[in-house]
């Protein structure tokens, strides 16, 4: 594989997933190498994805070379797939199915790219085992950002469902990654802790440098020093599936020219546009800048 290079490379499986909200369903694509590479592209950054699939299911790969986007794909027995099943009551929680699994990334599936961030988000635990990450850790010392559901989110042939981390594991994992992205639930079973503060100062003391969480009221950012949060002001919810992934890569895009609180607005106010309409987002960016001006 050659060299190449790229402002974020994100590794993860594509998905062929189910939406239903009350009962209503519809098939899209998903997955943070597809809602979070859309987000970035539209963001005018040069995006790399690492992905698994079908060979059946290649096609899906267009929206890719649509976009621009460079891809690396590899062929598997399966395509991943999720049932996300939603009440329009309460958009903020789901019950998931599994459809399909698109098993282990390889060693040599990981190619050297000269980037800013390289993005680990899976979508199910599996994708990225501990040898594999800690492979990743040293190709990408620095740079490596990390979506915790891809290690605590797990799926047998009728449901999924989360599982904690010993403290040994969550070491291993979270130490040296520099962004580690988490939603409330995910920051909950880490912990043990309720309050959202709490829990990422239990995360940082464990070794990430930034810890980006998303949850019903918006979007926050940790450090060792200071946190910073800004408030969703979407109108509706009906494009919550995909709903951190990007908000965690154009959080990133953000930060690779501006600081921690200008990239966090930047995220709160392009993921509020993206939960208004179903799939990636794909709106001109003065239409972000317009909602900072208008709400933030």
């Amino acid at each position: 594989m050659k060299d190449e290079s790229a402002d974020i490379v994100i590794l993860g499986h594509i998905a062929k997933d189910i939406i239903e909200i009350d009962r209503k369903s519809y098939i899209s694509l998903g997955g943070a190498v597809y809602y979070g590479a859309l987000a970035g592209c539209h963001m005018g950054l040069k995006i790399t994805i690492i992905t698994r699939l079908n060979e059946a299911d290649f096609e899906l790969l267009n929206v890719f070379k649509k976009y621009g986007i460079t891809y690396y794909a590899y062929s598997s027995e399966q395509t991943s797939g999720l049932k996300n099943i939603y009440s329009s009551k309460n958009m903020e929680f789901r019950d998931y199915q599994p459809l399909g699994f698109a098993g282990l990334f390889k060693k040599e599936e990981i190619p050297q790219i000269d980037t800013a961030f390289f993005v680990i988000s899976p979508i199910i635990a599996g994708e990225i085992d501990l040898e594999l990450l800690e492979y990743i850790k040293q190709k990408y010392p620095r740079k490596l950002c990390l979506d915790i559901q891809g290690f605590i989110r797990f799926r047998n042939e009728r449901k999924v469902f989360y599982s904690s981390l010993s403290l040994k594991e969550k070491k291993q994992i979270i130490s040296n990654v520099y962004v580690l992205k988490v939603d409330q639930t995910e920051a909950e079973i880490l912990t043990s802790q309720k309050s959202i503060a709490a829990a990422a100062k239990d995360l940082i003391s464990i070794g990430a440098k930034e810890i980006l969480i998303t949850h019903e009221k918006g979007i926050s950012v940790f450090t060792l020093t200071n946190s910073y949060f800004f408030p969703w002001k979407n109108n509706r919810s009906i494009g919550r599936t995909g709903r951190g992934d990007t908000a965690f890569i154009s959080y990133l895009g953000s930060r690779i020219t501006k600081d921690v609180e200008q990239s966090l607005k930047f995220s709160a106010a392009l993921t509020s546009l993206k939960l208004e309409n179903s799939g990636g987002f794909n709106l001109p960016l003065y239409l972000v800048e317009d909602l900072i001006r208008k709400e933030y």
